[in-house]
């Protein structure tokens, strides 16, 4: 959410006219990303999808591999591409990686990001499996 602005009122009590800062309080719904998605409306901005989708509605839910070391509702989401050879990964507290597969059934890479899919989905960094789901 945007920072306030911070603006000038004034009161008059007793004849004394007092300037106060006061906080404009921001609009719901007023944070709109250079792509014109709303955080606040739960929409997120798919390179991919070239639109602003919701990943909790659209995307594949990734849960933490190792939950006791991970927050709670730090989960990730993958959306397809429509022939399947494209992956978007949203991961928390990054911008969105697109992963390629190389043929049919293969593993979706993007440098050291790796999303296998086997019994669902695994996904790791390097050696480091991070999330897996269904």
């Amino acid at each position: 959410m945007a920072v306030p602005d911070v603006v000038k009122d004034s009161i008059t009590k007793d004849g004394v006219k007092v300037e106060i800062d006061t906080a404009k309080v921001p609009t719901v719904g007023a944070d709109s990303d250079a792509h014109g998605c709303k955080s606040s409306t739960g929409y997120t901005w798919s390179e991919l999808k070239q639109k602003c989708i919701r990943i909790f509605e659209e995307g594949t839910k990734l849960s933490p591999y190792d939950s006791e070391n991970q927050p709670a509702g730090m989960a990730a989401f993958v959306i397809f591409e429509e022939n399947g050879n494209k992956a978007e990964l949203f991961v928390p507290n990054q911008k969105s990686i697109i992963l390629k597969r190389k043929s049919e059934g293969g593993q979706y890479v993007n440098g050291d990001w790796q999303l296998i899919p086997w019994k669902g989905y695994v996904l790791k960094k390097g050696k480091d499996i991070l999330y897996t789901g269904q």
